[in-house]
């Protein structure tokens, strides 16, 4: 689908000229500058109704309620918002002069960069909004991380991504894609990843929320998505903190059931040696995009609904599941970490680890790469166990005793087993042993 791109006021000048268009601005954190853009678009009597900021907790609190959690930057949070602010237009804006009108409520709740910029500046975005006066509304959510080094900067990312998700909400709801794509509009690259998206209502009844997820990724708007048990997108932060986080990384083109007989025996091994107690534990089959396909941004339709597919066939096995474009471990190490869990441990089939470990695969600088490689791995809390293959020319089971290395590579090799770093997969049966 074409679509014009449209610079940041004209896309607010025309929301404000849209007679039908009327709502709500509700912002916590970083000011108001989604408000702001609209107000200095022009003709904003058209579409602002109110707007506000409780930025006191007291305020905040009466408002909309407290959080259990004691934390405010959540989706839970922003719900409680959107469902105040959309209610209150409702009860309050009635008879002719608001019968031709489409409800909207814009929130959002965000932390931005701190005095001492020692905090993880991200926030949670949403819409609320009919598509036909008195319709039933639906929801647009989206949680991002703020990326630029400096608050005045995040401010203005916020301000332009509020713009987008609004525009969005009203013009692109009908082609996920476009809806998507338009969030970035007039942003640099590298100043925001847009890590979740949540759609609800009935324009999104025959949408799926996994696919949604995935045109983040092929967007390059963020590098993985996760999804519970129930296919449900969750942002990667709140469902891994202090966890002790267990994966299993598999290939797209992989169209059989993973080894489960040998992931079933590394879950249990981890959970034994680094004594994990059940409540804390988190399962995960990750999916790779990248290693068949290619580049995810050059991944047709039906590319993304086939990883799509994927992805829900997993989620019926009862794992959480990770869709990523991490081509090797250490960057699925680097994205967990930054979910502050407890402990990760990786699963891989050791004919994975051969090949990090032989020389021949890197070319020039292959000690620097690996100890790059091993460096980003193991500093990060985790532990590979790994499953051992079948050689079917030698006829023989390979395993990190017979296993070969380079010659460059096998004091750190050697090294990172006396440390279990690495460590075989333990009691495991013969017949669940495949070929590679």
């Amino acid at each position: 689908m074409a679509r014009e791109i449209l610079e940041t006021r004209r896309k607010a000048l025309k929301i404000n000229l849209d007679g039908a268009i009327y709502g709500t601005f509700a912002e916590i954190g970083a000011g108001q500058e989604v408000a702001r853009n609209f107000f200095t678009a022009g003709a904003a009597s058209g579409t602002v109704a109110k707007t506000m900021s409780a930025y006191d907790m007291v305020f905040s609190n009466s408002i909309y309620g407290t959080e259990d959690s004691g934390r405010y930057v959540t989706e839970s949070r922003l719900d409680k918002m959107l469902q105040h602010e959309y209610n209150l237009l409702s009860e309050r804006l009635f008879g002719p002069k608001y019968d031709k009108k489409t409800f909207f409520a814009f929130a959002c709740t965000v932390t931005t960069l701190n005095f001492n910029k020692t905090n993880d500046p991200h926030g949670w975005l949403g819409i609320r909004f009919q598509v036909s006066p008195g319709g039933e509304p639906n929801d647009i959510i989206v949680h991002v991380k703020l990326l630029d080094n400096d608050v005045s900067l995040q401010q203005n990312v916020l301000g332009v991504l509020g713009v987008n998700l609004v525009y969005a909400a009203y013009y692109y709801h009908h082609h996920i894609p476009s809806m998507i794509e338009s969030l970035a509009d007039n942003l640099s690259s590298g100043s925001v990843e847009i890590d979740l998206i949540n759609l609800k209502g009935p324009i999104f009844k025959n949408t799926n929320d996994r696919l949604a997820n995935l045109y983040l990724i092929a967007k390059g708007f963020s590098g993985a998505a996760i999804f519970d048990k129930k296919g449900n997108a969750k942002q990667s932060k709140d469902l891994l903190y202090k966890k002790d986080v267990m994966i299993l990384r598999t290939k797209f083109g992989q169209k059989s059931t993973p080894n489960f007989d040998l992931f079933n025996r590394a879950v249990e091994q981890f959970r034994r040696t680094q004594h994990v107690k059940e409540e804390r534990l988190i399962v995960i089959i990750e999916v790779l995009m990248t290693n068949v396909l290619g580049d995810p941004k050059e991944l047709s339709h039906d590319d993304i609904e086939s990883i799509a597919k994927r992805a829900e066939e997993l989620v019926k096995t009862g794992n959480y599941v990770m869709v990523s474009n991490f081509t090797r471990n250490h960057k699925s190490a680097q994205y967990l970490s930054m979910c502050m869990p407890q402990s990760v441990g990786i699963s891989t089939n050791i004919a994975n680890l051969k090949n990090v470990f032989n020389s021949k695969n890197y070319g020039e600088n292959y000690t620097h790469k690996l100890l790059s490689y091993t460096s980003d791995l193991f500093s990060r809390n985790v532990k590979l166990y790994v499953y051992p293959y079948l050689d079917k020319e030698k006829n023989q089971i390979i395993t990190t005793r017979n296993m070969p290395v380079s010659t460059e590579a096998k004091s750190l090799f050697e090294f990172l087993i006396q440390n279990e770093y690495i460590t075989d997969i333990d009691d495991y049966d013969t017949k669940d042993v495949k070929t590679v």
